[in-house]
């Protein structure tokens, strides 16, 4: 891979990723709250007894849940994560087809979809759930198994920051194609049981013509969650056709810009499903804020 394609915002690196934990846990730092029945929410009663993590401390955390050895070993102050008595197995999908690679600010549209994908996957593991990972690329899918703790999620990067290099070479040498969405997220039903979640991250591009019927296929066993992955920028950019230089010197012209109707871009509905609207533009502590709201860490799907 050239150096241009390693600078932050184009490139995924695993520590960044990693580093996301500090962020989805300060945005989350305020009560823990449990849906129930008729759309009230109120707080846990209580943690599981088995401890699933032992973490450092973050304003906010309950200090009666102080983990001493840790504490004293480190000099800094450590907490003990319990298991939750449900068990949550969320499967994260990432769209790395070429459609995502680009954007026109912070970072590509791709970038900002494995950010997402990773803070949302923060969240799931603190909270005692477990996390796979299932990435559609301009060849062959990676695929990560669902595990819980730290180790999983450890795992689920390593598949993110693969899954990202290997398209984006591929998109750079001017190989791959861009398979519709529908047939992409045929295998994901196999990969995890029933009643666990999906969350999809993707610009839904060639969404093919049965996506609506692939998640509601999904969703008759499955809780799929959409997030869309989009460029604010683009709404300011009258319409038309824009030229386009590619890595291997080709020019293409990508229709871009919008009729300057003003829309609310916090949701979007797609194949009759909302969707989550994420800006790539906007900074991580932003979107794990948006997160952290739409996907609440005691959430059980």
């Amino acid at each position: 891979m050239t150096a241009a394609l390693q600078v932050p915002g184009v490139a995924l690196a695993s520590q960044e990723l990693i580093a996301l934990r500090r962020v989805m846990l300060q945005a989350t730092a305020g009560p823990v709250l449990a849906n129930l029945p008729g759309g009230f929410s109120t707080r846990r009663k209580g943690h599981g007894l088995e401890v699933a993590d032992v973490r450092e401390y973050v304003p906010g955390d309950d200090i009666r849940h102080l983990d001493r050895n840790a504490t004293a070993r480190t000099g800094r102050m450590h907490i003990r994560q319990f298991q939750q008595e449900r068990d949550r197995i969320t499967l994260l999908v990432a769209d790395f087809r070429p459609s995502m690679f680009w954007g026109m600010r912070r970072a590509l549209r791709s970038v900002a979809a494995a950010e997402a994908l990773a803070l949302i996957g923060w969240s799931i593991v603190e909270s005692g759930g477990r996390v796979g990972f299932f990435a559609i690329t301009p060849k062959k899918p990676v695929i990560v198994p669902a595990r819980g703790r730290l180790r999983g999620m450890l795992d689920v990067i390593g598949g993110l920051v693969q899954a990202h290099d290997d398209a984006l070479t591929t998109i750079s040498a001017g190989q791959g194609g861009e398979p519709p969405l529908d047939q992409a997220l045929s295998r994901v039903d196999r990969l995890v049981p029933s009643g666990s979640e999906l969350v999809i991250a993707s610009g839904f591009d060639a969404p093919g013509n049965d996506l609506d019927d692939r998640l509601a296929a999904l969703a008759r066993r499955r809780t799929p969650r959409l997030v869309l992955i989009t460029d604010a920028a683009i709404q300011s950019m009258p319409r038309g056709r824009y030229p386009v230089r590619l890595a291997d010197g080709r020019r293409v012209r990508l229709a871009l810009g919008s009729n300057g109707t003003q829309q609310d871009y916090s949701e979007e509905e797609i194949a009759g499903r909302p969707a989550l609207v994420l800006d790539a533009g906007e900074t991580v502590e932003h979107t794990a804020r948006r997160l952290a709201t739409a996907f609440p860490t005691g959430q059980v799907a």
